[in-house]
């Protein structure tokens, strides 16, 4: 039998995964933004975590869609090498320069303003 922290993490890590869906192509959004749409606010961090293992899951996560508050490509290593998340973004028109997203407003996706 599960222990009842791992259902919670479970559960949590697979609500990220929806809102990670959602995020559309050529758009970003942060941890932060996840976090706070899910209502833990304080677990941007936890975001991180489930996206760090969503390639376990069988469908598609863009995880790569991802970023910190400052646009920084933080997770950059969970995607196999140091570059992947980059060209990724880049093929969907996000301009980067040295792991920074420069255009990060203009293509910022907030779920709380999206999703209904």
């Amino acid at each position: 039998m599960p222990s009842p922290k791992k259902k919670v993490n479970d559960d949590f890590f697979s609500r990220v995964y929806e809102v990670t869906k959602n995020i559309p192509y050529g758009r970003i959004t942060s941890y932060g933004a996840i976090a706070r749409y899910l209502g833990s606010g304080k677990s941007a961090r936890m975001v991180g975590w489930a996206l760090n293992v969503s390639h376990n899951d069988r469908e598609f996560i863009p995880a790569h869609r991802v970023v910190n508050r400052k646009g920084l490509l933080t997770g950059k290593y969970h995607f196999g090498n140091s570059t992947t998340m980059a060209q990724l973004l880049q093929n969907e028109g996000i301009i980067i320069e040295n792991d920074q997203i420069l255009n990060f407003e203009e293509k910022f996706w907030d779920p709380a303003k999206e999703l209904v």
